[in-house]
């Protein structure tokens, strides 16, 4: 078995021979160099030279000595042709394996099902003498709701929607409501894939109604691809699509958002600003800061507003204020009625703002 310097030098010099330029004036070992530790290599000048002496005996390569400093490149003819992975690639499909396997047609992840193979265990046999390959042990990507698990989704259905939206054929389906209450039984013409946040959503128009509509894949009890093309009366376009925030559910177009904020919130979208035109204004006193935004007016931002309660109370628009309050009041009532044993911690929902008004 090879050792683990063995490896690595092999690494290497596989790296060398990809970055080879296929005709002259070839390029330097300096830029070789540079190249080689930006891919993860760490090595020197001089190792780079042996390298290429070495190479030059078993490939077609050649060093174009006409001018200082001298370049190396391919012969006439010739070049690299043969499977392999750079370690850059190897990152890379080692740390997009789990986000692709998402939204791939099977047959698709079939075919890379080796490479990520191949990624994992090239990144493996580096890890000791190359920090870089030891990259996807350190680096992670988790989702904003972590309370929340993402739905199941039978990976038939999956694979069956998938495979009918590249191969553009409608599908027979069955989809359930969010209550469960009910199922219809639709013919679908499939337009895109989108995830977001934990949950997958096609987007299709159907044989009776020819808007955009999102369907949750986990909702879909049963798919079936039909032999029959989906229908392009209505042109479609995913990034417009997307770029209107047609995936923000209930967006009622853009607010004027005023309210009061807690200082320690207002750090927080200081960091993280909630629109563009984002304004925080302090307040006399350290009273906290004045929030003034235009956002869209979606069913994300009342759950945003809801959620910090306690740090933030909306002064404008006035629907909004109101809705609000009711949702504010009639939670204090469920926590009043339903758990008695709480009632005498109820917080009282009050600030040192003059619109603060909720209490419970």
């Amino acid at each position: 078995m090879p050792t683990v310097s063995t490896r690595a030098s092999l690494a290497r010099q596989w790296e060398i021979l990809q970055q080879l330029p296929a005709k002259p004036p070839g390029i330097t070992t300096a830029a070789l160099r540079q190249r080689l530790e930006d891919a993860g290599h760490k090595c020197t000048k001089r190792t780079i030279e042996r390298d290429l002496l070495l190479l030059e005996q078993l490939f077609p390569l050649h060093c174009n000595s006409k001018g200082t400093p001298y370049g190396w490149h391919w012969m006439e003819g010739k070049s690299l042709n043969v499977p392999g992975l750079s370690l850059g690639e190897a990152l890379s499909l080692s740390l997009l394996e789990g986000s692709l396997e998402a939204l791939l047609p099977r047959a698709i992840l079939n075919e890379l099902t080796p490479r990520f193979s191949q990624a994992r265990d090239k990144l493996s046999a580096l890890a000791v003498e190359t920090p870089a390959a030891r990259l996807p042990q350190r680096v992670a990507h988790l989702s904003a709701s972590t309370v929340l698990q993402p739905p199941q989704i039978d990976p038939d259905i999956a694979a069956t929607v998938l495979q009918a939206l590249v191969e553009g054929q409608q599908l027979q389906c069955i989809y359930r409501s969010a209550s469960k209450r009910s199922q219809q039984n639709l013919v679908l013409n499939p337009l895109a894939m989108v995830q977001r946040g934990q949950t997958r959503y096609l987007l299709a128009t159907g044989a009776e109604f020819v808007d955009v509509r999102m369907y949750a894949l986990h909702r879909l009890q049963s798919a079936e691809a039909l032999p029959t093309a989906v229908s392009n009366d209505t042109p479609f376009d995913l990034a417009t699509y997307l770029a209107e925030e047609q995936m923000q559910f209930g967006v009622r177009g853009k607010i004027a958002l005023r309210a009061w904020v807690k200082e320690q919130l207002a750090h927080l979208l200081l960091e993280t600003p909630i629109s563009d035109d984002m304004q925080l204004t302090p307040l006399p006193q350290g009273e906290g800061f004045q929030l003034s935004a235009t956002v869209s007016d979606s069913w994300e931002l009342k759950w945003w507003l809801l959620a910090r309660a306690s740090q933030v109370v909306v002064t404008a628009p006035a629907s909004l204020r109101e809705e609000l309050a009711q949702r504010l009041n009639l939670a204090c009532e469920h926590y009043r009625d339903n758990t008695p044993v709480l009632e005498d911690t109820c917080a009282t929902i009050n600030t040192s703002a003059p619109s603060a008004l909720l209490t419970c």
